[in-house]
Order: structure tokens, then C-alpha cells, then sequence
């Protein structure tokens, strides 16, 4: 598994992450944790959200024995539930504090605000961030950085306060690649890019997107004629969609979300195969009339407060 430095923040991370979500859903997945640590994959991404800190907890007993220095932990703040939302300094503060617990760790290695578009933009630059690394200098917290979907909105906190890493999703797949646009406006900045859900939160899947997923319905439908299309040709679009990402992003680190050990085996396995090139291309064409296609996601007001790249 390929390392690499996570931009200025002297934290080295694996080209594959892996994306504790799952956990909140599936506390078995001890073994998926397990797995990770055994093919390679050292930088682990989690949330208090994710299954109202049922995955901190798990990835906590998952790490407990292993050596600090063999991973690189990052958790977030400001969600807690599906509209409970404080980016205040005090709460913020304190769920540093929940999560070392939880997690089991005298100090976290980054610390994200989780999905920013659905707070106060100011709030997050005039106190969110100050109050992180108030606990960055006692310790608590090494790289600071914030989270979230509209990547102007990203790019509104970067250019306003100094922040160490930016984590986006479903914005640099084999369907929307905007992430790669601003990738150098975000460097500008001396902020890190991180990519998360290359597979689109299902949607670039056999499988197909579930039922909740946001995403235009002609977006969908142009994902499951890919699908179809790889299905035809004896292919999974899952391991084209995650080999694409990885391999052509230039990020940091791609998160794929998994608690089952054989799942992470197969994604380590997808991205060190290759493609072939007449397929990717055919999937390419499929995916080309719904190309960079978004959807809303939290406040109206922060889907574009920054501009555009």
C-alpha cells in the first residue's frame, strides 16, 4: 500500500483510507479494522454522527493494542445527529474530549468540522477553528481541517482562516471530478485534499444507489447504465469507479467505507488491477452527459459563498 504525506501536516497516509461509517451500522466489524491494518491501509476516518458514536466506539476497541505511531486516527466535529448540528466552541470542545474516550487515544491526528454547509460558515472560521487549535497546542489535536459536500463552501472557510486539510465526497469519481478543479485552489491555501466515496455513495455500484441517495435521477440512471454496461463485459463498475479514483485523483488519501474484512480485501485488491482501457473509456462516454452533475446539500445560502474555481 502506497504512503503518502498528508500535505503540510507531517502525517504520512495510505492512498486507500478507511471509512468508519459503517461501523456505526455493523459493530462487527472489529475484523474489517483488522484487516485494514494488515494489507497496509494506516489512516482510519470516523465520526461521533456515525451510528451516534457506535463507530468511534467500535474503531476504538478495534485499535486498542496497536501500536499509536502504526495509524493516523481522524474523527470530526459539529454533527451528532441527522439535524443536530452545534459547531460552537464549547460543544466542539467537549466532543474532542467524548471522542478520546470513546476512542481510546491520548490525542487525535486530525480533526475535521463535519459537513459545514449545514452550519454558520463565520461561526466555523471565527470560533470552530480557533477553539481546535486552542486543543492543537495542548496536544489534544495535531491537523485541523473541515468537511463537508458543496466545495465552495470549503473554500470559503480555507480562504478565510488557516486549515490544514479539506475532505470532500462523491466529488472526484468516475462521474464528477469537480474535486480535481480545486484541488489547486485549496493548495494555495497549504490545505491537503482528502476524497471520499469514489463509488458515490453506491450509486457507481452492481448494486445501485439506495433509495435515499440525492443525486439527480438522471445522474441515476446514467450510473446504472454503466453498470449494465460492465455487467455485459463480465466487469463490476465498483472496481473500475474505485481503481479510477484512486489511481487518477493525485489526493492524499481515498476513503472507502467498509465492516466487512473481506470487503477491505477487495478493495486493496481492485486498486492494484488494472482496467481495461476500452472499458474505462466506454464508461466514460456512458457517464459523459451527466459529467460534473451536483446536488444541494445543507444551507441555501453556503452552496456557493466562495464562487467557483
Amino acid at each position: 500500500m502506497k504512503r503518502g504525506p498528508l500535505g503540510g501536516t507531517g502525517l504520512e497516509v495510505s492512498e486507500l483510507g478507511f471509512g468508519a461509517a459503517p461501523l456505526g451500522r455493523d459493530p462487527g466489524g472489529i475484523d474489517a479494522v483488522h484487516a485494514a491494518l494488515e494489507l497496509g491501509i494506516t489512516f482510519f476516518d470516523v465520526s461521533p454522527y456515525y451510528g451516534r458514536t457506535v463507530a468511534e466506539t467500535v474503531l476504538g476497541k478495534a485499535l486498542r493494542g496497536v501500536e499509536r505511531s502504526a495509524y493516523v486516527l481522524a474523527t470530526k466535529v459539529g454533527r451528532y445527529g441527522d439535524a443536530d448540528f452545534d459547531f460552537s466552541a464549547r460543544r466542539v470542545t467537549r466532543s474532542v474530549h467524548e471522542s478520546l474516550d470513546r476512542l481510546g487515544t491520548g490525542h487525535l491526528d486530525l480533526v475535521l468540522c463535519h459537513d459545514i454547509e449545514f452550519g454558520d460558515l463565520g461561526q466555523v472560521v471565527r470560533e470552530t477553528i480557533p477553539a481546535l487549535r486552542a486543543l492543537q497546542e495542548i496536544g489534544l489535536v495535531g491537523a485541523v481541517g473541515v468537511s463537508g459536500f458543496p466545495l465552495p463552501a470549503l473554500a470559503h472557510v480555507v480562504e478565510r482562516t488557516p486549515v490544514d486539510a479539506v475532505l470532500s465526497y462523491c466529488q472526484y469519481t468516475l462521474q464528477n471530478r469537480r474535486l480535481a478543479a480545486w484541488r489547486e485552489r485549496f493548495a494555495r491555501h497549504g490545505t491537503a485534499v482528502i476524497n471520499a466515496s469514489p463509488l458515490s455513495m453506491g450509486a457507481l455500484t452492481d448494486r445501485g444507489a439506495p433509495p435515499w441517495h440525492p443525486a439527480p435521477a438522471e445522474v441515476l440512471r446514467q450510473c446504472a447504465r454503466a453498470a449494465e454496461l460492465c455487467r455485459a463485459r463480465g466487469e463490476d463498475l465498483a472496481r473500475v469507479a474505485l481503481r479510477f479514483a484512486v489511481t487518477t485523483g493525485g489526493f492524499a488519501s481515498t476513503l472507502v467505507g467498509a465492516a466487512d474484512p473481506e470487503e477491505v480485501r477487495r478493495d486493496v485488491r481492485w486498486i492494484g488491477e488494472p482496467v481495461d482501457d476500452d472499458l474505462l473509456r466506454a464508461v466514460e462516454e456512458c457517464l459523459a452527459p451527466v459529467r460534473d452533475r451536483s446536488w444541494p446539500s445543507g444551507r441555501p445560502e453556503n452552496q456557493d459563498p466562495g464562487g467557483t474555481a
